[in-house]
């Protein structure tokens, strides 16, 4: 199973945006080292989302880069993603392992110790906490939960949690100091001027801080693929990415 990487980029496919030309701009600066998320609007049609995430797997598989689809699996399989990401009205986790297989990569989002060992043992192989920070990215999000959040997280789990909401190159130490394994963005690169150097800027942010020892890829031990896990049916968190 591929790692789950350092640094993720969250497609923002919302009016007047133009995800593909960001991805571009970070992959020339990252290649393998990124993480891309195709996630679209809720009201986007699976052919729209689906010639969005061919696409930017084949940008990601011509750079070594790992993709990801988030909550929409059957397109993650469609164009051979390493895996995808759920939210809290997506699929459960044990379900969503079941459908991607015992070797993708699969994320969940939690912003509690609690949701997240759920999540953990229900096959998931990283951890989606936040929101760190206030964000405009997303409507709805509960209130922000900080660095402290993420310790109280990661201090629970044996897998990467990946810290998301209101990320900037600034934020990031703070964060992988709490725990972090490592950061999910939108607005940090989509919104700059320069996507390429707002990349390079949280690289260069993640790499001064190195990743916590002794983490596990892979699901739990006590999930058992096709049967489901012991928390069946439990979803993966509060808020959904």
């Amino acid at each position: 199973m591929p790692s789950p990487g350092r640094l993720h980029l969250i497609t923002d496919t919302r009016p007047g945006r133009d995800p593909l030309a960001v991805v571009d701009a970070a992959l020339s600066v990252a290649g393998s080292e990124l993480v891309v998320q195709v996630r679209v609007t809720d009201d986007a049609d699976d052919r729209t989302a689906y010639e969005l995430a061919v696409e930017v797997a084949r940008r990601c598989a011509d750079v070594g880069a790992t993709c990801l689809v988030n909550d929409r699996l059957h397109l993650a399989l469609a164009v051979g993603a390493a895996g995808g990401h759920v939210g809290a009205r997506d699929l459960p986790v044990d379900a969503a392992r079941r459908v991607l297989g015992p070797d993708a990569v699969l994320g969940a989002t939690a912003r509690d110790p609690e949701t997240g060992t759920a999540a953990v043992a229900a096959g998931a192989s990283y951890l989606g906490v936040g929101p760190c920070h206030a964000t405009s990215t997303k409507d709805g999000l509960p209130a922000p939960i900080g660095p402290e959040g993420i310790r109280r997280v990661a201090s629970a789990v044996p897998v990467p949690v990946i810290a998301i909401g209101g990320i900037t190159a600034e934020r990031v130490p703070a964060l992988l100091a709490a725990g972090a394994y490592g950061v999910a963005v939108v607005g940090a690169v989509a919104n700059a001027t320069d996507p390429a150097r707002a990349t390079a800027d949280l690289l260069t942010a993640i790499s001064a801080v190195p990743p916590p020892p002794s983490l596990d890829w892979g699901p739990s031990p006590g999930f058992a693929p096709w049967r489901g896990s012991p928390t069946s049916g439990r979803g993966a968190g509060a808020a959904g990415w």
